[in-house]
């Protein structure tokens, strides 16, 4: 049976990636900050007091895991803030490097005892984190943490080949969440269905692709 851990797991697109996982027979492990009412009426395990920002918070959820062994991490927790160069604000900067683009590497080295060949590393990341399409200029932090998230990404999926472990850097579109603030393009359910059918298709061959949910390959 398949042990996934997903972050950022109470609500969103994490929310539904432990719906969908559980649903389809996976152990489950939804780490997040806080836990809600629809996290914990999903009947998966459940690790709060998770933040993917703190060193010390992330190693007490490795403590916790003990040897437990996971099979799929898709590292998902993330923030987003509306910069623009008028209103400029490093702090908001800092912290979505921070979530966005410290926070995976942080959590994958931390849970790397739990990893073995052929678990799969997924990285939820961002369109707007390429810089070849980036059309419309804004979002400081938030584009610049996940073109960061891209490039350790990469780094990942080649230092992790040797240990047969697998890598994809996911978009999944723009989806209808609080993050969003409710605008989007397609809702939690279809994006995640997009996401799984990308991350059951990746192999060590294939690691290191930069993916929309919808196989779309897209530009660094």
């Amino acid at each position: 049976m398949t042990t996934s851990l997903v972050t950022g797991a109470n609500r969103g697109i994490g929310l539904e990636l432990c719906r969908q996982l559980k649903a389809r027979g996976d152990i489950v492990i939804a780490a997040c900050r806080q836990s809600s009412n629809e996290l914990d009426a999903l009947g998966v395990r459940v690790e709060a007091g998770v933040d993917v920002a703190d060193d010390a918070s992330v190693r007490e959820m490795a403590h916790r895991l003990g040897d437990t062994p996971i099979d799929l991490l898709v590292n998902n927790a993330g923030v987003l803030t509306r910069e623009s160069l008028d209103a400029f604000d490093a702090d908001a900067l800092r912290r979505q490097f921070e979530v966005n683009a410290i926070g995976p590497v942080r959590v994958t080295h931390a849970l790397l005892p739990n990893l073995r060949k052929g678990s799969k590393v997924a990285l939820v990341t961002s369109r707007m984190g390429s810089i070849a399409d980036n059309g419309s200029g804004g979002f400081y932090g938030y584009r610049m943490s996940k073109a960061a998230l891209n490039a350790a990404g990469v780094s990942l999926a080649l230092d992790l080949s040797s240990r047969g472990i697998a890598v994809v850097l996911l978009h999944p579109g723009m989806v209808k969440t609080d993050m969003t603030r409710g605008h989007g393009q397609i809702e939690p359910a279809d994006a995640v269905r997009g996401l799984l059918a990308q991350i059951d298709e990746l192999t060590v061959e294939r690691s290191g692709s930069f993916v929309h949910a919808n196989g779309e390959k897209l530009p660094w």
